[in-house]
């Protein structure tokens, strides 16, 4: 419920959001992060749980070792601080999918601090703070919408235990762009790393955004709210929308703004209350007493920096630099790293990045999208692409004639070399003009047309001419040839 706020300054007009997330990404370990039950999505309900995960008398936690290398790979990519030293504590609360009444967290020392990544948008680059990144463990499940429940809930503990990376920004954030560009730069660092699937439908990549406004040019923040578990880069972006219009009325209005918990609707567009705002110091965190410190050493710091591959934000920099790639193809092109990889692969045989870019944004993307596989399962290769790519650029094969090769050396699996064989090469002009006159005298109601003026019957004879070449014609040449043809009919028809 809001409150009108007495004497407010109703001649703001202009604010300045101020932004900053929570993102908690499972880790793809094996097994849980305090006990060895395996981990799977979609596994039958309550089967991947044992004494630990389920928070049963006299059960132990044992920290998962692969977790803290993960852990310490994000940590470096973000360009983090990593503490020698750092500490599990217990977040106490009650919810039903917590069964011990307690998380384990890490809260004052964490396992790393003070870093960044660097965003682009619109052509402009920027810093972006991390405050703290945390290991800590997942709650279960709760199910409230399955059928014949009778307005019952349900839990599933299967996820619970599984280890989660929490990664919080500082309040650098000023735009609802500038907040999905960083949850997408980061889902696909994660991925680089081979640290999470970045799949956000699973759930193994959550989003949380706190948002306020303060006037433009003043240092003091407004209250803000939480939108809570956000699972797209789209519903992010409308989610920040909504709730800062929101804000900007109620204090246009003289109302205060509330601190609370919010939840994003897809289908209204708007966000709505779930509850009041709840401080840290409300979770009574206390020493975690059943963990030790976790002590990480400068060695295995530095030998994992030697693991971390070429990063995204790296990738997008180099692309527009060295290949003077735009923005968005850039960003597109490290969507995954196979498909860099490839597009890497791809510009070492031909030395034309611009172009080599385009085809695979253009029909190769076409491609994998209409099937539905990854750049993985593209059958046309690095190599065969490229063969085409340079036979096009030579003026050997028409553009439009390259991308119906391509299209059939990915659904056939076959060779550049192959198709054009069973092609049979492309229509010569002599040829094209044969066939093309026969068009013209086989159709003489649009002959007619055309001659008393009707331009747009040329369509006709083009569509028809390139549909009797069987995929044997430039389109360029028969073009310029049904217009000479044409032309010819009009002249002796004057005559």
């Amino acid at each position: 419920m809001s409150e009108r706020v007495e004497n407010s300054d109703i001649a703001i007009k202009e604010f300045e959001p101020v932004i900053g997330l929570e993102i908690h990404a499972q880790l793809k370990t094996r097994t849980k992060l305090f006990c060895s039950c395996p981990i799977q999505f979609g596994a039958p309900p309550n089967t991947l749980v044992c004494p630990v995960c389920l928070g049963l008398p006299g059960a132990l936690p044992v920290l998962n070792k692969k977790a803290v290398e993960f852990a310490v790979k994000v940590a470096i990519a973000l360009n983090m601080k990593i503490n020698n030293v750092s500490f599990f504590a217990r977040k106490n609360y009650f919810y039903p999918d917590l069964p011990k009444g307690y998380q384990i967290t890490q809260y004052k020392t964490p396992i790393a601090e003070d870093g960044y990544l660097d965003i682009i948008v619109e052509g402009r680059k920027k810093r972006i703070g991390i405050e703290r990144l945390t290991l800590e463990e997942d709650a279960g499940k709760m199910i409230h919408d399955a059928p014949g429940l009778n307005e019952k809930s349900l839990i599933d503990f299967n996820r619970s235990g599984v280890p989660l990376v929490e990664i919080v920004t500082k309040p650098d954030i000023s735009s609802p762009e500038e907040a999905s560009e960083f949850f997408s730069l980061l889902r696909n660092t994660l991925i680089y790393l081979d640290v999470n699937d970045g799949n956000m439908e699973e759930g193994n990549l959550r989003c949380d955004a706190n948002v306020s406004l303060k006037e433009l040019g003043k240092d003091e923040f407004g209250t803000r709210t939480e939108i809570k578990n956000i699972n797209s880069f789209k519903f992010l972006k409308l989610a920040l929308k909504f709730e800062i219009e929101r804000h900007k009325r109620k204090i246009l209005d003289g109302e205060r703004i509330i601190l609370e918990t919010r939840t994003f609707n897809p289908a209204t567009g708007e966000t709505v209350v779930m509850r009041t705002k709840e401080e840290a110091h409300d979770y009574r965190y206390f020493p975690e007493p059943d963990l030790p410190p976790l002590f990480i050493s400068d060695e295995f710091i530095e030998k994992t920096k030697k693991e971390i591959p070429e990063l995204p934000s790296s990738k997008i920099e180099r692309y527009m630099a060295d290949f003077e790639l735009g923005e968005d193809q850039a960003k597109a092109l490290v969507q995954s790293r196979e498909l860099s990889d490839y597009f890497e692969e791809v510009v070492k045989k031909t030395s034309i990045p611009k172009k080599s870019a385009n085809w695979i944004l253009g029909d190769v993307m076409k491609y994998i999208n209409e099937n539905n596989i990854d750049i993985s399962s593209y059958p046309v290769s690095p190599s065969s692409l490229s063969e085409l790519i340079l036979e096009v650029e030579k003026g050997k094969i028409p553009r439009n004639i390259g991308r119906d090769y391509l299209q059939i050396m990915a659904k056939e699996g076959k060779g550049l070399k192959e198709v054009i064989a069973e092609r049979g090469g492309l229509l010569d002009e002599s040829s094209l003009r044969t066939l093309i006159e026969e068009v013209v005298k086989e159709n003489q109601k649009p002959l007619e047309e055309w001659l008393k003026g009707k331009t747009q019957v040329f369509g006709f004879f083009m569509g028809e001419v390139m549909k009797r070449s069987k995929g044997k014609a430039d389109a360029n040449i028969v073009k310029k040839l049904v217009k000479e043809i044409l032309d010819e009919f009009s002249n002796s028809r004057r005559d």
